[in-house]
């Protein structure tokens, strides 16, 4: 297949316009059809909500919005992953207002400083936030409006979302068309996403319409996935989730149903026979090796790997075969699992080989919030493990000052990219230049045009005689070990002599307890130093580890398990 080939859609799609126009197609196509899976109490039954009634739970509360005078107007929502979190942002963003999602992990001044930068007029949060909303509002008094998605009984409930879902169906009944005439600027900005912050002050990214609809519908000519069940997991405030998860699933039919928490992943996705699901590498990382565990307990690893290989030759993920001969392994993934994407971070192409030869479809995705977010992903039909993918439809890449290796920093431009960082044009101009995005990430394109990721501009560890080191690479190799858990990589200058790669390593201590017992510090260093002795054997002298210190807890990380750099303190 030639490389032009390649880039071709695998599907053809429908246009739309906007996500009013995205809510409509979904709800006049699918109509009936189960939109989204909820649970109305923790451990209860799944309840199905139509595309159809979603539409009128959208247009009630964005009506009831609009009485309250908050067209065109900043309208902020947090809280967990959950159905009204949907309308609210939906209700916004087609009634021509501006949706501002908040990480519900934020500390109250974090909240409160996001609320006072965007000028929000509105918040709505959920009873699990309520407190810390609260706590914030005291420091943001531009927010008049707080509306609870429960009707708790501190919550004025003239302003619940299921109050005012009934005040605006009233006001339709009585003629009132606002909502639906409202004017929607396809190029205007309708969401604004503050960066997750892992490398300090959040940037606020400005998306619109245009935007976020080409990554939808470029999404669906690389994936066909039409009437699956999709399980909803990271979350919503990320735009890899809300925007891949959520409004890619509603253009092709999925229904979403929301997990209950991590711990009910494997609960949750045999309960509702999930076909789909989104994550990042570490919560496939943690599946893959616990499948892997499981095989050894149980002394069926031999066995596996044998069949992993056979697989791997006969082209095993394409036949129907593969799902019996793997059977033990598609129960732990629900039963019914057919396609696992991974994006957020590099994943290691082994564990999508290997999945891939257990009869799952497994692809990676790279994308970042300013590309809506998807910039490149591989095909459910046409993928390379170790790839992040092919450039999205009308979205061109190119790789700046490449080295020898063809290694440089990739930029992109295409309808995806953003309009720019909110109240911010200098850090705006940084990073657009003459309709080119410059993402900050270093890689290389191959010839048959997909993507490939080495690590962070920022990131890089430059020699003293001028030689790359992306941590991210000797990082992978660390990882290899079943005895580290977590680690990050970085370089030292020496006074007098080159640069020493050094690494904290938060060690795996369950599976070092099981193998060698309740062993001291001293006994614990000593087998960390072989196995980082044995990852440096892969890499060139260079590259290899010199030095490395034990923390005792896990690294600090982002919402979506990025670890934050900029957080760790080096003790060497």
């Amino acid at each position: 297949m030639n490389s032009m080939k390649y880039r071709d859609a695998l599907y053809e799609v429908d246009p739309i316009t906007d996500l009013r126009d995205l809510m409509n197609y979904s709800a006049e196509r699918y109509g009936d059809n189960a939109a989204y899976l909820v649970k109305d109490k923790l451990g209860g039954p799944y309840r199905p909500i139509s595309f159809r009634e979603f539409r009128s739970d959208v247009t009630a509360f964005g009506t009831a919005l609009m009485d309250l005078d908050l067209k065109g107007r900043y309208i902020a929502v947090t809280g967990e992953n959950r159905y009204e979190w949907v309308v609210a942002y939906m209700a916004a963003v087609c009634g021509a207002s501006v949706i501002v999602p908040i990480d519900r992990e934020l500390s109250a001044e974090e909240i409160a400083n996001l609320l006072n930068r965007s000028g929000a007029a509105a918040i709505v949060y959920s009873g699990k936030t309520e407190k810390i909303v609260n706590e914030a509002l005291k420091d943001a008094p531009g927010v008049s409006i707080k509306i609870s998605m429960d009707a708790a009984a501190n919550t004025d409930e003239k302003f619940s979302m299921k109050s005012l879902i009934t005040h605006g169906r009233k006001l339709i009944e009585e003629g009132r068309r606002e909502y639906f005439r409202a004017e929607i600027d396809p190029d205007a900005m309708c969401a604004l996403i503050f960066t997750s912050g892992t490398t300090g002050l959040a940037k606020g990214v400005m998306l619109s319409h245009t935007n976020i609809v080409h990554n939808v519908v470029g999404m669906a000519e690389f994936m066909r996935v039409i009437g699956w069940t999709a399980l909803d997991v990271l979350p919503m405030h990320h735009t890899y989730e809300f925007n891949c998860g959520i409004l890619g699933t509603m253009y092709q039919g999925v229904t979403v149903a929301f997990c209950e928490g991590l711990k009910y992943i494997v609960k949750n996705m045999a309960e509702v026979k999930a076909n789909l699901i989104l994550g990042v590498p570490l919560m496939f990382e943690k599946m893959y090796k616990a499948i892997w565990r499981q095989a050894e307990n149980t002394g069926k690893a031999k066995n596996m790997r044998r069949a992993i290989t056979l697989s791997k030759a006969v082209g095993g993920s394409k036949l129907k075969a593969t799902k019996k001969v793997f059977k033990a392994v598609h129960q732990a993934m629900g039963g019914d699992m057919r396609l696992i994407i991974a994006g957020g971070a590099a994943i290691d192409p082994a564990v999508i080989e290997d999945f891939n030869a257990m009869g799952f479809t497994m692809v990676q995705g790279y994308g970042m919030t300013e590309c809506s977010p998807i910039v490149a992903v591989n095909k459910d039909r046409c993928h390379k493990a170790a790839s992040a993918g092919l450039p999205l439809g009308k979205t061109e890449v190119k790789v700046i000052d490449a080295d020898a290796d063809g290694i440089g920093e990739i930029a992109y431009r295409g309808p995806s990219v953003m309009l720019g960082y909110f109240d911010n044009p200098e850090e705006t101009e940084k990073v657009l230049k003459d309709g080119w995005l410059y993402s900050g990430d270093y890689g290389y394109v191959d010839d048959d045009g997909f993507v490939y990721l080495t690590g962070r501009k920022k990131d890089v560890i430059v020699t003293k005689n001028g030689k790359n080191i992306f941590p991210e690479e000797v990082e992978y190799y660390l990882l290899k070990s079943d005895y580290i858990e977590e680690a990050v990589v970085w370089g030292k200058d020496e006074t007098a002599g080159d640069t020493v790669i050094c690494a904290d390593i938060f060690p795996n201590m369950p599976d070092i307890r099981e193998k060698y017992g309740n062993i001291d510090e001293t006994e614990v260093r000593k087998i960390l130093d072989r196995e980082i002795d044995a990852a440096n054997e892969k890499m060139p002298p260079y590259k290899r580890v010199k030095r490395f210190d034990v923390v005792d807890a896990p690294f600090e990380k982002t919402t979506t398990q990025k670890i934050k750099r900029y957080k760790v303190e080096h003790r060497i």
